[in-house]
This record gives structure tokens, sequence and C-alpha cells, in this order.
């Protein structure tokens, strides 16, 4: 299921005055997961990409499939996104080439997973300098020259996370909900500029090689109980934007009823996710601890995480036990009575 919401009143307009093939679209975190999906997606529109990941030799191996695919042009480009001097080059180097930029892309993730005074602060400032601050500096050189330009898309990939908060993943939430009112302030900012839009894609947990580049601070092996979604869904998700710009894009069937438990029950759903959590670390199988991507590039430039085929039949199991869950939650909670306080 895909549903959107668009937040503001103002009527979408299409970007998309270029042509399909004529399109420059920057995607940063461009060689795994969604983003090496979402640079295919755009390759057979026949876009010139320019794509953006902390390593060479993983770029490579996508430039050269999206050329195939029949991207117009492909260009590699090696940027850390949390240098803010990186991603002004990323940018003068699609200008460069190309001359414009039509569509931005922040497309970099990453996560730590571990009890929160259990994990290192070090993992904690990365995931948010990465995930938040990464996608500022993307929106900052975007921006600039969508203003300038007078139209342009940029497209933040936020996640479920910025509505719903983790247990065991304290800086990702943390950044996902800073990214989510990025998103909202900017949104704000070029209310008056009819061709230029920032809109937010919000999957729920997604197939990707993330969790298994991410750091892992538990010791157990993170696979979750709960179906996933394909990146490729995700990625067209992100190319439809650019011909119907919107406010919000979920994508998963439990965006809303998390959502929904999240804003009627939010004490009760923290309790009800930490202890599936807790449930699910238990009955994983040992794993090292490790930082995984957090401070050294991913060398995998793979699309699916592995985990889809597992948890293909649990929809229903999840969707089930969620609804009666918030069911008794909204019960429980509308039938407690509040504490009598002595007169004073």
């Amino acid at each position: 299921m895909v549903t959107s919401d668009n937040t503001s009143s103002r009527p979408p307009v299409s970007a998309r005055s270029t042509p399909p093939r004529d399109q420059v679209v920057v995607i940063t975190g461009a060689s795994s997961g969604i983003g090496h999906a979402t640079a295919l997606a755009f390759a057979r529109r026949g876009a010139r990409l320019v794509l953006a990941a902390r390593d060479t030799d993983t770029l490579a191996p996508v430039v050269a499939a999206c050329r195939e695919a029949g991207a117009a042009a492909a260009l590699a480009v090696p940027t850390d996104v949390t240098d803010a001097e990186a991603v002004g080059k990323l940018a003068q180097a699609a200008l460069g080439a190309h001359g414009q930029i039509d569509v931005w892309i922040n497309g970099v993730g990453v996560g730590a997973v571990g009890r929160f005074d259990e994990t290192p602060l070090a993992a904690h400032r990365r995931v948010v300098e990465a995930n938040l601050i990464g996608h500022l500096h993307g929106a900052h050189a975007a921006l600039r020259h969508f203003r300038e330009r007078g139209r342009g898309t940029l497209i933040n990939l936020i996640s479920i996370g910025g509505w719903v908060p983790a247990p065991y993943a304290a800086a990702y939430t943390a950044s996902k909900f800073g990214l989510r009112g990025l998103s909202q302030a900017l949104r704000a900012e070029v209310f008056d500029l009819p061709k230029v839009h920032v809109c937010d894609v919000a999957p729920t947990f997604v197939d990707s090689p993330g969790l298994s580049h991410g750091a892992n601070y538990t010791g157990s092996n993170i696979r979750p109980p709960i179906p996933m979604v394909d990146p490729r869904r995700v990625a067209r998700s992100i190319v439809a934007l650019v011909d119907r710009p919107r406010a919000i894009t979920w994508v998963g069937a439990a965006a809303a009823p998390g959502r929904l438990a999240q804003a009627i029950a939010p004490q009760w759903l923290g309790g009800a996710m930490q202890r599936l959590t807790r449930w699910a670390l238990r009955r994983a199988q040992p794993a090292p601890r490790t930082d995984g991507n957090l401070f050294a590039p991913s060398q995998g430039t793979q699309i699916d995480g592995g985990q889809r085929q597992a948890n293909q039949h649990a929809l229903g199991t999840v969707v089930a036990a969620g609804v009666l869950g918030l069911a008794i939650g909204i019960w429980a909670g509308g039938r407690r009575k509040p504490a009598r306080h002595p007169v004073e």
C-alpha cells in the first residue's frame, strides 16, 4: 500500500518541464539498497545521473548497470555527505557536467542498533551526522540552485522512523524526527516557488542491506520479525514524485497503523515495540558487536537484504496483532482512572 499526504495547500505543480531523458538526477547513498534501486529506476527513464557514495569501487558497478539500463549519462562522484565541502563539490560536479540539476535525492541512511547507554556516543553522533546533517548539506546545495533556476525537486528519505520512535535505535529515531522537521521548514520556505518541491518518502522496514551493513551493539543477529518492503517499490515511489510532487509518500502496510497507534497510545506502542524487539533479540543467533559502515564504507552493492522471503507470511499475523493490541491499549487507557490528588 502506498498512501500520501500532501500537507501543503498549494496545488501540486509538476517540476518536470525537462523531458525524462534530459533530467539531471543527483542521488546520494547510491551504492546499495534503495539508492541503487532508485538509480536504476531513473536510468530506465533515460535520465542523466550523478551518483554519490563514499567508495569509488562500490559506485563503479552501479554506474555500469545504470548505463546498461538506459541512462543518458552516469557519473560517479565519491562523497561523504557529513562533509559539507564534499557535498558542495558534488553539486558542482553535476552542474559542471550537465549545467543543471532537476532532482536531488538525499538517500543516505545509516543506523546503530543497541541499547542507548550501551552504544558508543561516537556511534550515536555518526548516525545523526549522516542521516540529518548529511541531508541538510544536500538540501542546502540543491535548494540554492533550485531557487536560482526557479524549479527543482528535493526528495528526502525519512522512513516511518520520523513518526514512530524505535527502541534500541535512539540516534536513528532522533535523526529521522529531526529530518522530518527540516523538511517541513523547507517546504514552508519554498511555498512561494510553485515549481520547487520538497518531498519526503517514508517507508516502513525495507529489505535492503542496511541492517547487515549497519552498526550492531546488541550481540545478536538482527532479523526484524515483521514484513519488509522491496527497495524497488520505494524507488518507484521516488520516481513518481518527479511527475507528481507531494509532501509525504508513505510506503508499506504498517505505516498507517503505526502512525495511528503513536498518535492515540504512544506509551503503549513504545512498550509493545520494546517487548517485541527484546523478544526477537533473545531468539536470534549470536553476532559480533560491530561499528558496521558508520566509519568506513560498505563494500556491497546489493539492492536486497535477503530477509523478505523469511518474513513474507508474517503480514496477516502482524496486522491482526497490531490492531488487536491497539484496541486493547486504547480500551485500557480509557478505563484507567485518573489519580486522585488531595485538596489543598
